[in-house]
């Protein structure tokens, strides 16, 4: 490809070529996953020559760091969107919307397994600093729904929104194997079980968790009560 890229000339323009630059980044990993996408790539995807990208984001692992912020973002919406639909005290229900936003989002699942893998590792700190006042902002956002749906604690909240973003992304790479050994699982009877299905695992997992938060609660209102009453 010939490179006819044109260096930014305002902030306006600046601008335009990160979120270019970005846009490339999330088309080929969507398509081929993160870890197989270099910034020779995302540069020639837009028509720029590597060393000019480069005025723009240091590192790939700053691009991806960034695409995650935005992840965060678009999955707390559309999942506090879900949690407002549903009525009552019902933490299956609760789960299975944890599971199908994370699940209709593959690339946020990709990004949040590399975050603490390599994302943070090799981004600025001012991009990781950036990164996390994002994701901590729409945890807080995501909490206060959790504690008013299901009257969980804040700690319990936390934990809740956590397991579920870390086994999104582990889960996400189980079911994502390579071609090879996406065949080895299905030839081999003994390995059947290495085929993971994000959604319903997830969705299982966090039933789990909340079911058990909610007894430990209620157990723990009971021993209180005497107390109270007295």
């Amino acid at each position: 490809m010939s490179h006819t890229f044109q260096r930014a000339r305002s902030p306006e323009a600046k601008e335009r070529r990160e979120t270019d630059i970005l846009e490339a980044a999330r088309s080929l990993a969507t398509e081929h996953g993160i870890r197989a996408i270099t910034l020779t790539e995302i540069a020639d995807a837009i028509g720029m020559h590597k060393s000019a990208l480069l005025r723009y984001f240091q590192t790939r692992e700053q691009i991806f760091l960034v695409l995650a912020g935005q992840g965060w973002r678009e999955w707390s919406a559309a999942l506090r969107g879900r949690l407002s639909e549903i009525a009552g005290h019902d933490p299956r229900a609760v789960a299975e919307a944890f599971a199908r936003t994370l699940a209709e989002r593959p690339l946020f699942c990709d990004l949040l397994a590399h975050v603490p893998l390599n994302l943070e590792r090799n981004a600025s700190l001012e991009g990781v600093r950036a990164f996390k006042l994002t994701a901590l902002q729409e945890v807080a956002a995501i909490r206060a729904d959790l504690m008013r749906l299901l009257g969980l604690s804040e700690p319990q909240s936390i934990d809740v929104v956590s397991t579920a973003a870390g086994m999104a992304g582990a889960l996400w790479q189980m079911a994502t194997p390579g071609p090879a050994v996406a065949a080895l699982y299905r030839q081999e009877p003994l390995l059947a079980h290495a085929i993971v299905e994000v959604e319903p695992r997830l969705a299982h997992i966090l039933c789990g968790l909340l079911t058990g938060y909610l007894a430990d609660n209620a157990s723990a209102r009971r021993r209180s009560s005497p107390n109270r009453a007295g």
